[in-house]
């Protein structure tokens, strides 16, 4: 067999695999909340994996490598900002939303928890948090597919179109039958995957380079200031707004779900551990694997074409074609992990927290099944047209749909769960005004070039929430009775 035909094997294996969960998760669900939600029925391991999965996407395995490769340990501050962001998102937020949605009329999405819990009878939150869902979900859903694209380009050579709609198929079919449970049982088989390889691509790459030392010292040659997390280059707003990713935690709805989800409070703290810990050794593997990759280019005098394939290329290099397929799968499942997480949010922000709101509140929870099923597939087709161009880059599209996500919900969600004045009207003005000051701010070269847009947006929505809610806050019997309850019970839970 060729070097190819193991590495097709390999993948085809995964893909195979991948469907037959969507299959057997298919025959598990029965309802709506099923669908979206899982029945909120998932373990610590199940929740900590799959929120990690979803969380990381190519980013981690092409598009933070990439970043380093290229500009050294100065880009590892986005990675210490996310770990502190996901480490207080597990502490501060997720056994609060756990509670809050539940009591909060059994609410299955982010949109339809925040119109439950602030009583929002113009249901004007609802359709705006459905919008900003759909924009900026559009934006990460196509980063993925700009993903698998250039993953099937540098892995075989194929067409980068082909190689799109290649992953495209796959984890539409899983998603489209499977759901949320689809979703979060390969989510698991994913994460295991990306943190294996991460570990063993630079640590087998470290024999290859010389060891520890002459890995360093290639590196150095390359550029002496590589190695330092603070450059001549680097600036205080440069170091800011790579910190400032944490932010972004808080507001991600494809992360933030899993926590309501999970089975009990008690749970969230077993989840944290594994789920920090996965996070920590993979950002640590997707380090070391760009290092390595510049000490290895460096020996070999030679030039990597794409910045953001170290991780594929290192992987054919060093392994057992077989063994490489099994690497390149890693990418596939981090790709598809996380598409998949964000179609099923789409889905349910267009169909739970739209359509339902708006038109039809009365049907079967098998009508809205279907909906939700023929929107995954029609926000599939429109984030394929936006990722047609081979020259999108991963790390900027899901910088920009990051920031927005982080801007528009972030602060809402905190003080939704912390702050018991808070006014549908003021959730409303913080939401729209940061998501807008994030999408513009991104867009504008200038500002972009000098901090980061999140920075802005997250700023402006939580000042704004704030003036807005002392302004029109009038107090509410029920809503205080669940703010009350939710404390009671995390109270419970915790003993």
């Amino acid at each position: 067999m060729s070097d190819y035909s193991y590495q097709l094997l390999a993948i085809i294996i995964y893909m195979i695999a991948m469907l037959g969960i969507g299959w057997y998760a298919f025959r598990k669900t029965s309802n709506l909340t099923d669908y979206m939600l899982g029945g909120r029925g998932l373990g610590a391991t199940v929740t900590a994996l799959s929120a990690g999965a979803a969380d990381m996407s190519g980013w981690l395995l092409m598009g933070l490598p990439g970043a380093i490769y290229v500009s050294g340990l100065v880009e590892a501050w986005i990675a210490i900002g996310l770990t502190i962001g996901a480490y207080l998102n597990w502490l501060l937020v997720a056994p609060r939303l756990r509670v809050y949605t539940q009591v909060s009329n059994n609410s299955i999405t982010i949109p339809s928890y925040l119109d439950n819990r602030l009583r929002d009878r113009t249901k004007l939150l609802r359709i705006a948090s459905g919008i900003i869902i759909l924009v900026f979900f559009t934006f990460y859903v196509s980063s993925g597919m700009v993903s698998g694209g250039k993953f099937f380009e540098s892995s075989f050579g194929m067409d980068y179109h082909t190689g799109l709609l290649f992953v495209a198929a796959v984890v539409v079919a899983y998603t489209l039958f499977g759901g949320f449970l689809a979703v979060s049982y390969t989510d698991v088989i994913q994460g295991l995957i990306m943190v294996v390889t991460l570990i063993a691509v630079p640590v087998v790459g470290v024999f290859l380079t010389g060891g520890i030392g002459e890995t360093v010292d290639s590196i150095q040659a390359v550029n002496p200031d590589m190695l330092s997390l603070i450059p001549p280059t680097a600036t205080a707003a440069m170091i800011i707004s790579s910190l400032a990713w944490g932010l972004g935690y808080f507001g991600q709805p494809h992360i933030i779900v899993r926590f309501m989800a999970i089975s009990s409070v008690k749970e969230t703290k077993a989840a944290r551990r594994i789920g920090i810990g996965w996070m920590i050794f993979s950002l640590l593997g997707a380090l070391a694997t760009a290092f390595v990759g510049v000490a290895y280019f460096q020996q070999q005098g030679a030039a990597l074409k794409d910045s953001e394939t170290v991780f594929i290329v290192l992987g054919q290099i060093l392994f057992h074609p077989l063994i490489a397929g099994i690497i390149l799968a890693a990418i596939l499942a981090a790709i598809m992990s996380t598409i998949s997480s964000q179609l099923i949010v789409t889905s349910s922000a267009l169909i739970e927290d739209m359509y339902k709101a708006l038109f039809n509140k009365n049907a079967e929870d098998k009508h809205y099944v279907f909906l939700g099923r023929l929107a995954v597939l029609f926000v599939s087709i429109f984030a394929i047209v936006v990722a047609w161009n081979p020259e999108s880059t991963i790390l900027g599209l899901v910088a920009f749909a990051w920031a927005g996500f982080g801007s528009a919900f972030g602060p809402i969600i905190i003080l939704s769960l912390f702050w018991r004045k808070l006014t549908n009207y003021g959730a409303l003005a913080g939401m729209v005004f940061g998501a807008v000051v994030a999408f513009f701010w991104g867009r504008t070269e200038s500002l972009k070039d000098m901090l980061y847009e999140i920075v802005p947006g997250f700023i402006t929505c939580f000042v704004i929430a704030v003036i807005v809610s002392w302004i029109t806050y009038r107090p509410n019997a029920e809503i205080d009775k669940e703010f009350d309850e939710t404390v009671r019970i995390l109270k419970e839970e915790r003993q």
